[in-house]
């Protein structure tokens, strides 16, 4: 087979004939690696039609719009972050750290619906007895289900094309590897390959495909940028390794909401689902403590209770400290700055630390209000009522501006016990709230008095 040398760029993809210090397409440094590719299979499994019919154009009033065909993979935190459902012929790739539980979720998945769906999992990082032997720790029904380990990615399409599973696991991407080109298995040209065939028999044969993605030490998938592209879901597994709790988000749907959140709590028996979320990142302290407010987010289409802590101390350094867990390092300078200006509240000799407990990250401006509160409790070193919760962005002259979906967070933090809430105006229901107090505030002055 003849093959040709070429160099391709570790950040964009982008193929050169030549190599060069700098990227040409994406303008990145020493970027470019050599690779031997084949010069005409892979050319051909490149630009080979989803069908064998011609193509042809229409226009949308012709075209006939179909309910999605969607599977119920068995963990309801997983449906929510897939938009309801695995969409039949859709490419859904799963990243995360090493150990973090990637292949205990799709195991626990495939086991709970191979009654239901026929399914097939693909490793090539464990032998059929390592899976076996998981299976059987985490007490899964996984009796019928059909195991292959490989990694020629020809070999596995061709028995997948003889099994026609409903669901294809794939464990993991930068594993497997085609023939057809000569460099490593991980490189960008076989991630990209094999990805394409992957994408290929998807939509050829309605299979739904989950591929399982390594992460580089940054926390960005490995492989090259299009992979992400490629493909219809991008879903990322967040979370310590030594901590309990598993976040899994969506950051790409093509069918379903973005930034939508799953919870899972890591058990001796595998992933858990947590269906109430905001009482596992509610601390309830025993006494009411300085710094402390309790804010109602919103992840996708679910709103969350979450606490945000403060802790404001005289500095020793010459240029105070700003730290953030969980918040936008920058926006907390900006809310620090609206407060010296509209508050008449300064912090410029103090440390301030800002923290959303649990580990979640927030990255909506609603938190804006609740961070300023903490940051008053813990300076004056007086409590906020713990019966008290807090949403709005707050604006650069000072004004509390209305935040996306105020009734269901109202109506989130009653259903926990919540008796007071301090929120936008422009957020306060006409008729008011049920079981809850509304505080309508339009400017910060306003919110500062009432605590």
């Amino acid at each position: 087979m003849k093959t040709k040398r070429q160099y391709q760029c570790e950040q964009c993809g982008a193929a050169q004939s030549k190599w060069a210090g700098q990227c040409p397409d994406c303008g990145q440094w020493n970027t470019l690696v050599e690779t031997l590719v084949a010069d005409t299979a892979a050319a051909k499994s490149r630009h080979a039609s989803y069908s064998g019919e011609a193509p042809r154009i229409v226009t949308l009033g012709e075209v006939r719009p179909e309910a999605e065909a969607r599977y119920a993979t068995g963990i309801g935190e997983l449906d929510r972050v897939l938009g309801g459902g695995l969409v039949a012929g859709s490419i859904v790739l799963l990243g995360g750290d090493p150990g973090i539980g990637k292949s205990t979720l799709l195991l626990q998945s495939l086991a709970l619906v191979q009654d239901r769906v026929k399914s097939l999992y693909v490793s090539g990082e464990e032998s059929s007895a390592q899976i076996a032997m998981r299976a059987s720790r985490l007490a899964l029904p996984g009796a019928g289900l059909r195991v292959l380990t490989d990694t020629d990615i020809d070999r596995i399409l061709a028995l997948a094309r003889a099994e026609q599973p409903g669901i294809l696991v794939i464990d993991s991407i930068q594993t497997v590897y085609s023939s057809a080109m000569q460099s490593a298995p991980g490189s960008i040209a076989q991630v990209r390959e094999c990805a394409a065939q992957l994408v290929r028999f998807a939509k050829n044969s309605r299979t739904a495909v989950y591929l399982i993605g390594h992460v580089t030490k940054e926390g960005a998938l490995a492989g090259p940028r299009v992979l992400e592209h490629m493909v219809d879901a991008v879903l990322y597994f967040e979370g310590e390794q030594g901590g309990r709790y598993r976040l899994v988000r969506a950051f790409k749907n093509r069918f379903g909401a973005v930034n939508e959140l799953g919870v899972f709590a890591m058990t001796d028996r595998g992933l858990k689902e947590v269906t109430n979320p905001s009482a596992m990142l509610l601390s309830r302290h025993e006494q009411p403590v300085p710094g402390s407010v309790v804010m109602v987010t919103r992840e996708g289409t679910r709103p969350l209770l979450v606490e945000v802590q403060a802790l404001v101390d005289q500095s020793v350094l010459a240029n105070p400290r700003r730290v953030t867990v969980g918040l936008e390092h920058n926006r907390l300078a900006m809310l620090l700055a609206v407060l010296h200006r509209h508050g008449g509240v300064a912090t410029g000799g103090s440390d301030v630390f800002a923290n959303i407990v649990g580990g979640v990250r927030v990255t909506e401006t609603g938190a804006d209000l609740a961070t300023l509160l903490a940051v008053i409790s813990s300076l004056r070193d007086r409590p906020v009522a713990q019966d008290l919760v807090a949403f709005g962005e707050i604006g650069l002259a000072g004004e509390i501006r209305p935040v996306q979906a105020g009734p269901e967070r109202l109506k989130e933090a009653a259903k926990h016990g919540f008796k007071r809430a301090i929120v936008p105006k422009a957020n306060a229901p006409k008729g008011g709230a049920r079981d809850i107090e509304v505080i309508p505030v339009s400017r910060l002055a306003e919110a500062l008095d009432l605590i």
